[in-house]
């Protein structure tokens, strides 16, 4: 009779055991806190006063001249009643504490001008207590978003078209200022300077924004060119993944990105684009006399979050940009209804509501149908196209067979054959035979230098450049040491389908990027080798090569053409793939093989740290061409409202190509240039951007507000979440 109690007691404990543990299992999911963007029905400080903006902007004279009677410096004036804006900072801080009476949380913003809210670290059962009040419409959970990554004016056609019509670069785009939603910036890089005695540069008067002050931002980074910085990490902060040492504190640029796409905008004009010790031209923004207002809502080591980057929108337009520029896109489509039913979405819709043309880069996702990553008609989303200007390098074998590749490195000598040396054949006696990452040429102790020196030395190529565990950096620099005439590296077969930019080389040399070309170049220089007799040892390296060099723009006409990695419509409405009415991208801009200016601290290329200027592809360096390019438009037309500027860019765009012929489109991320056909309205948009022609459109399109939301209202089910996100309910726009 004991032990058979004993049995049920020790059975009692542990069923007791499995609830406690599941309880607490419960209760820690429920303390877990995370970011919530909580969204009041009460309208937004820019729905009162935003329309008289846009009225103001009617009065301004069309040459512009009003524009002169401006402030010299900027202004540390915010634009918003400061007694407002504490007003609505005390009406969120009071439902607040009402709704969450004696529990911890933490406000991380308030968003005050486009729409009324603000992002809170809380609980999931706080969350859910904050949406029963009838004072919030919408509580939305943080998400995360990411970056999307000289010549072109030439190409565009700029110096002679728009430019001129301007009054010459010296003027184009003056008066406007541009917001970059992005990485921050290099405020030392000479493409952001204001030294220009000759003609005044005073601050637009209507943009009260300020410059922060910190360390690694110091007083005076800003001027008459960079109008105004400021960072925004809150949200990334509270989840702990912020590395102030990575990531700086403040506006400075520690990844390179955002000084790329704010010089490809708006960078002076004729600054020398000087890389690893080689002049490639000079280069300029699109609209090199506009103004540049940074908001640094993104990170090297992380991305973004959406409180930050509404954040950083709200701020922008509460400092009065003219134009948002974001070369952003979020990690995945936004669930629910439709994918336009988000935070930054609909914070950017207010932002048009208000005068400001936006420009998001469409996404690098192609070229899968329906892969775009940015999908609200109110936003202009932009695709990349390759322009005319090409890098090409050669090698040329012993044998007289011509290898072609990538790299923008200096030739060998000319008329003159260097001897080829495989980094696995010139190692010392102290290197290991183990190694199996010793092909590619990263520690210059494992090598003879006797061996070498005069010679090209071949080095390997693998999925460690890729992944950022080796770089060319450093094996030019085992090369140099060596004493090297140049250096080739061969692609290693497991590397497939990689598309490789080409890559700064302060040496004679070369990358082989096609695993096939890589076998020929192996199999002349093995079969060149001599081996002793009776032995495995090298007595002669027979193979010789010359590198012809890759410095020099070589120009084609079948430009532009649409690039494999930009993504495609038909623009997604929801996260089941339906299409909706939209037409996505709207247009297609410069996007491959940019150069732009780069951050001193940059490390998203390891391949320009330390360079002054970088050459990146993406849709995010389709974009500020777009946002630049609309300055121009916005100073020739100051009242045109943001659909009007995108009608312009749109009715106007080129369909063919520099042949005369229809633009191409890639269609594979392999061997793309080996498949492409003519390109649709889902590749291209409208067309490619053809600058001159924009800026005397004929015939506009214009959608206003009420059109947008009429559009939001005709979606099935939506009434709803208009209301939660706008205060619009669909008897409103019949």
């Amino acid at each position: 009779m004991e032990g058979r109690w004993g049995i049920v007691l020790v059975a009692v404990m542990l069923c007791l055991g499995v609830f406690l543990d599941c309880s607490f299992a419960q209760e820690n999911a429920d303390n877990v806190t995370a970011v919530y963007i909580v969204t009041l029905k009460q309208a937004p400080t820019s729905h009162f006063y935003g329309e008289l903006r846009v009225k103001q902007d009617h009065h301004v004279k069309r040459n512009g001249s009003e524009r002169m009677n401006r402030l010299d410096k900027p202004s540390n004036v915010s634009r918003t009643d400061k007694r407002n804006g504490s007003y609505i900072d005390r009406v969120h801080n009071s439902l607040l504490k009402r709704a969450l009476r004696g529990e911890k949380y933490l406000k991380l913003y308030s968003y005050r001008y486009l729409i009324n809210g603000f992002a809170v670290l809380v609980t999931p059962m706080q969350a859910e207590k904050l949406s029963r009040r009838k004072e919030v419409s919408n509580v939305v959970l943080d998400f995360s978003v990411r970056t999307a990554t000289t010549h072109t004016p030439q190409f565009l056609g700029l110096p002679e078209g728009a430019w001129a019509q301007e009054g010459g670069f010296e003027t184009a785009g003056e008066g406007i200022v541009i917001g970059f939603i992005d990485t921050g910036i290099d405020p030392t890089h000479p493409s952001f300077s204001d030294n220009t005695p000759e003609k005044p540069y005073p601050v637009p008067q209507h943009f009260s924004g300020i410059c922060e002050v910190t360390r690694d931002f110091p007083s005076g980074s800003c001027n008459r060119k960079l109008v105004g910085a400021r960072h925004f990490a809150a949200s990334a902060i509270t989840r702990g993944i912020f590395n102030a040492t990575q990531d700086y504190a403040s506006p400075y640029d520690g990844d390179g990105h955002g000084t790329h796409t704010a010089a490809t905008a708006a960078g002076n004009h004729g600054i020398a684009v000087v890389v690893a010790g080689h002049l490639f031209g000079n280069a300029s923004g699109m609209a090199p006399r506009s103004h540049i207002a940074v908001y640094k809502a993104l990170y090297k080591s992380f991305g973004g979050f959406a409180a930050d980057v509404v954040a950083a929108i709200d701020q922008a337009a509460q400092d009065g940009v003219d134009i948002i520029s974001l070369s952003i896109t979020p990690n995945r489509r936004p669930p629910g209804i439709a994918t336009f039913f988000n935070p930054i979405d609909m914070a950017l819709l207010s932002a048009v509501k208000v005068g400001i043309f936006v420009v998001q880069a469409a996404g690098n996702t192609g070229p899968s149908p329906k892969s775009m990553s940015s999908f609200s008609p109110w936003i202009f989303a932009v695709g990349a196209a390759a322009h005319d200007r090409m890098y090409s390098n050669s090698i040329v074998l012993g044998n007289n067979m011509t290898i072609s590749g990538v790299g923008l490195a200096p030739g060998t000598d000319t008329g003159a054959m260097y001897t080829l040396v495989s980094a696995i054949h010139a190692l010392n006696e102290t290197a290991s035979v183990n190694d199996m990452y010793v092909s590619e040429c990263q520690d210059v102790s494992s090598f003879n230098h006797s061996v070498v020196q005069g010679n090209i030395l071949i080095c390997s190529y693998s999925i460690r450049f890729v992944l950022g565990l080796s770089t060319i950096k450093q094996a030019l620099e085992t090369a140099d040491n060596l004493s090297a005439a140049g250096v080739v590296f061969y692609m290693d077969p497991y590397v497939i389908g990689f598309q490789l930019n080409p890559v700064p080389m302060s040496i004679p040399g070369i990358i082989i990027p096609s695993p096939d070309d890589s076998k020929i170049l192996l199999q002349y220089y093995n079969s060149s080798v001599e081996r002793g007799q009776g032995t495995k040892n090298i007595v002669k390296f027979g193979g010789v090569a010359s590198i012809s060099g890759g410095i020099k723009a070589n120009f084609s006409h079948t430009a532009p053409k649409i690039m494999f990695y930009s993504a495609r419509g038909p623009d997604p409405e929801d996260t089941f793939l339906n299409n909706a009415d939209i037409l996505k991208p709207n247009i297609v801009a410069p996007g491959n093989f940019i150069w732009s200016a780069w951050s001193l601290g940059g490390t998203d290329s390891v391949e320009f740290q330390g360079e002054r200027f970088a050459m990146m592809s993406g849709t995010s360096m389709a974009a500020p061409h777009i946002a630049g390019l609309a300055a121009l438009i916005k100073q020739r037309f100051p009242y045109f409202t943001p659909s009007a500027i995108g009608s312009a860019l749109s009715t106007t765009a080129s369909l063919n190509d520099r042949n005369g012929g229809p633009i191409m489109a890639q269609r594979a991320y392999a061997n793309p240039d080996l498949n492409q056909s003519p390109a649709t309205p889902f590749d291209m948009g409208s067309g490619f951007v053809n600058a001159t022609a924009a800026l005397d459109p004929g015939l506009v399109f214009d959608s206003s507000y009420d059109d947008y939301m009429s559009f939001l209202c005709g979606i099935n089910g939506s009434s709803p979440v208009v209301l939660n996100y706008t205060g619009w309910t669909t008897s409103t726009t019949n």
